[in-house]
């Protein structure tokens, strides 16, 4: 009978897989030794494999490289990075070494921006896209930016106020962009987007604020779909809709000369993910170039804001299973020695999947089980994988430690779950890793942060 975990996992999915590989009975990632970590740091830990996030950046690149030469589209690539998937300095520090731009949404990004351009890392021909719903403290530092020379900052129009608002901080002339307001998937709460401005508002707002407005030019639409970039009835209807925005706002518009495609790519969330990124890039670049031609009008320069497909793949966690309670006949809960809700938020807010595999004894007999946080609340567990609908791990023995990990989990995770802060039932925040690759291509390690004390927290409370 195949009754071992490794058996479960070669019949329910391809394996090996690109990042995934098996040596003796221990899971290794991008060919590191995860039980070295677990040996080395100790857990719980999270980690980030910074060579992904240019692998990621270097894939996209390739794919929209290739579309624009088979299709001799007649205008420009530019990858952006959306800072609000993740803000560290490692990680905008390896990003930046791949000729890109930056997205930013709120007020600190720029900041960050200001820091990067100290350090050499951001220059003057890097994009500034500025998003988000603006107010005093965003439009002071977009301001403070363009007026000290930074011309290709390019603020995102998101409501009708905001150009008012630059247009009496900022000196000179400067260029700015338009957010549609795109319609809602049909199974969304509501209808439309709370953010930018309605499809059919958009030429009268550029006609009334901007047309005969000497100080200020269109340079950018900006589109963004919640759900991502999706071979779905839905994406391609807004696609196309925001296309008749675009010619009708080209028509009248000469400086109009860029679209930004907001919304990201997804990323693997399952040992069964497929998706067909290549024919994506081709068929959007496509459909742009068709509705221009048909509408005898330029094409655009096309930028993309990815923000997950940058830096999701890169991140991962590691638990150990502590103990197992059986709760009823059916049910076996292990519990890790950690909190969902505090370091995977997204397990539990929007019940988002992550690729979770154990990382020791694959040639154990597996059993069917939920897995448990730490916190006292009912929601901190996860008890489904993507496509097989439950949880399946190596049989838990006390005398033989079960570890598992987490992967493709390096978007949102930190910020959302409040880095370096207050955590829900002060379990503490683990410690973080940072993997790299040095010039003879060598696996290096090095500590980021350490677990939270006690001390951290009592300080935050004001006990200290």
């Amino acid at each position: 009978m195949n009754t071992k975990y490794s058996d479960l996992i070669d019949q329910t999915y391809y394996f090996p897989q690109e990042e995934f590989k098996l040596q003796d009975t221990h899971l290794k990632f991008h060919g590191i030794d995860l039980m070295g970590l677990v040996e080395e740091y100790g857990v719980p830990l999270k980690f980030t494999y910074l060579p992904k996030i240019s692998d990621n950046i270097g894939r996209a690149k390739d794919w929209f490289r290739k579309a624009i030469e088979k299709l001799d589209y007649k205008g420009s690539y530019n990858y952006c990075y959306c800072t609000k998937s993740s803000h560290f300095e490692h990680v905008l520090n390896e990003a930046l070494k791949n000729d890109i731009h930056i997205e930013t949404s709120s007020a600190f990004d720029i900041n960050i921006v200001e820091k990067l351009k100290e350090s050499g890392k951001i220059t003057e021909d890097n994009w500034i896209i500025c998003n988000g719903f603006k107010r005093d403290q965003y439009i002071s530092n977009i301001s403070k930016l363009i007026n000290t020379g930074h011309k290709k900052c390019i603020p995102i129009i998101d409501n009708y106020e905001e150009l008012d608002l630059l247009s009496e901080k900022i000196e000179g002339k400067f260029e700015v962009g338009i957010r549609i307001a795109s319609e809602e998937e049909p199974k969304f709460e509501f209808y439309t987007s709370r953010l930018g401005i309605g499809y059919k508002n958009i030429v009268p707002f550029y006609k009334q604020q901007i047309q005969e407005n000497e100080q200020v030019s269109l340079r950018m639409l900006h589109f963004f779909i919640n759900t991502g970039i999706r071979d779905t009835a839905y994406y391609w209807n807004e696609l196309n809709k925001c296309l008749k925005v675009y010619i009708n706002l080209k028509r009248i518009c000469p400086n109009l000369d860029s679209l930004n495609i907001g919304g990201g790519f997804p990323i693997k969330n399952s040992l069964a993910f497929d998706y067909d990124y290549a024919y994506m890039v081709e068929e959007i670049v496509n459909q742009i170039q068709l509705a221009c031609e048909e509408a005898e009008v330029d094409v655009p320069h096309i930028f993309t804001e990815f923000g997950s497909f940058t830096v999701g793949e890169s991140g991962g966690a590691i638990y150990e299973v502590l103990y197992q309670k059986q709760q009823n006949d059916r049910e076996k809960w292990n519990m890790i020695n950690s909190s969902f809700i505090t370091t995977l938020p997204d397990t539990w807010a929007i019940s988002k999947k992550f690729v979770m595999l154990a990382i020791n004894r694959w040639n154990d007999e597996y059993e069917r089980v939920l897995l448990g946080g730490l916190t006292c609340d009912s929601d901190d567990y996860y008890n489904s994988e993507q496509n097989t609908n439950a949880i399946y791990l190596p049989k838990f023995k006390k005398e033989k430690p079960l570890y598992i990990g987490f992967f493709n989990t390096g978007a949102y995770q930190e910020t959302i779950g409040g880095f370096g802060g207050l955590q829900h039932c002060l379990i503490p925040q683990p410690k973080h890793i940072l993997i790299d690759r040095n010039t003879e291509g060598e696996i290096t390690t090095k500590l980021f942060s350490t677990q939270q004390d006690a001390g951290e927290m009592l300080n935050i409370l004001g006990y200290n």
